[in-house]
């Protein structure tokens, strides 16, 4: 690890495949350092040399996940989740004949 690496903190988003929100109370740590990929030239996946990349902590709170980079002197950034506007709606809303504005 480099001495200008930087982190990221957030909340990861919930799985596009499902509706359940159940991953999405932990705050992850991860290294966003990218300049150190290639593109495979028998396969084009993006590739890269440096495993760090690719690791990622969870802690249960955004505090301990700043005690944690604080006390390993890591520059990170806390990218704070956006709220969620929940639209209750019926299954037979689906079916009302919508009037011609």
């Amino acid at each position: 690890m480099k001495d200008n690496d930087k982190f990221l903190i957030f909340k990861p988003a919930k799985s596009s495949m499902q509706s359940g929100l159940s991953n999405t109370n932990k705050w992850c740590l991860s290294n966003c350092e990218i300049n150190e990929s290639y593109i495979s030239s028998k396969f084009c996946w993006n590739g890269s040399s440096n495993p760090e990349k690719r690791v990622k902590l969870f802690f249960k709170t955004l505090d301990e996940a700043k005690k944690f980079a604080s006390k390993r002197n890591f520059l990170f950034e806390v990218i704070l989740p956006g709220k969620r506007k929940i639209l209750k709606k019926n299954y037979s809303q689906n079916f009302i004949k919508k009037k011609n504005v």
